[in-house]
């Protein structure tokens, strides 16, 4: 190939680099709030729920915080967002990894003094039906949708109660399936449905028990079964025809981060529900609590 040729591809692949990393960084450019500025977190806001979410909190004037693992789809959100009334920035990680969840809350806090608003959004769905285990050993499903939103709310906690008035937000289902504590990994007739019900049933005892610690320092926590059957990624794997839109999921959600409701409490969409009978047991959150805190320690 001839040296002006090469030079000028060589060029070229340069500027292209520099290009992408300058709109990288742009897209970045607002890291940090503003005075009185809200902060809020919404894990999983690269696509689907997460993503209206954000947008939506982005156009009411908020700093939000983009969770995902895809940062091409992170930064877009990010960069939508900085075009309006709000301000953003991309935080990646994968819920199948602690080390990742821990190295998020590390990077939140030192990066942000306050965080008005929690959204544990993220998830992965009942299909396909197969067992899979997550890099800490763990199935799957409870792990993504369970224990690494508890370990992450765990770790950003005295943030949390720190910027209160605050609020928690467990994006849950009614799909619930009470935990078997002989098998609570699921390696004996496993099913996709079972493992997605047990995690999100988990998810509701957890916000409960978030109440009962927090209520009294000026955190509101709550759970909720934003639609049913919204055209997300989870559910186009499912194969099913959507019944809702993600605009009336983000309804329901946005109700439990700037509505006027009491904490404590389990929604189908805007309507508080009764959750699956575990989810109130004693016996069973206390369970719930020491195996959360001895599978995540260290981790």
């Amino acid at each position: 190939m001839p040296f002006a040729i090469r030079t000028t591809i060589v060029l070229a692949c340069l500027l292209y680099a520099h290009g992408m990393a300058t709109t990288s960084a742009a897209a970045q450019a607002h890291a940090s709030p503003l005075q009185g500025q809200q902060v809020i977190l919404v894990t999983g806001s690269t696509s689907g729920l997460g993503r209206e979410v954000a947008l939506r909190m982005g156009a009411q004037g908020a700093h939000v915080i983009v969770h995902g693992r895809d940062e091409a789809r992170g930064l877009a959100v990010v960069e939508q967002i900085n075009s309006g009334a709000g301000s953003a920035r991309f935080y990646s990680a994968d819920f199948a990894s602690f080390d990742n969840v821990r190295s998020l809350a590390a990077s939140i806090l030192r990066d942000y003094d306050r965080l008005d608003f929690l959204v544990n959004n993220a998830g992965f769905g009942s299909a396909p039906d197969e067992r899979w285990v997550s890099e800490d050993g763990h199935e799957f499903r409870f792990q993504v949708n369970y224990l690494a939103p508890f370990l992450l709310t765990t770790l950003l906690k005295e943030r949390i109660i720190s910027s209160a008035p605050s609020r928690i937000v467990n994006v849950s289902s009614l799909a619930q399936s009470p935990i078997d504590w002989e098998d609570v990994m699921i390696e004996n007739n496993f099913s996709g449905g079972r493992a997605y019900g047990q995690s999100k049933l988990a998810q509701i005892g957890h916000t409960f028990d978030l109440h009962e610690e927090l209520s009294e320092l000026g955190v509101l926590s709550n759970s909720l079964h934003p639609a049913t059957y919204m055209p997300t990624g989870m559910v186009q794997r499912l194969g099913v025809t959507p019944r809702a839109t993600i605009a009336e999921g983000a309804d329901a959600v946005m109700n439990l981060i700037m509505g006027d409701v009491e904490g404590g409490q389990f929604f189908n969409q805007m309507t508080p529900r009764r959750a699956h009978p575990q989810a109130y047991d004693p016996e069973s959150r206390k369970r719930l609590r020491v195996l959360s805190a001895q599978l995540t320690q260290g981790r």
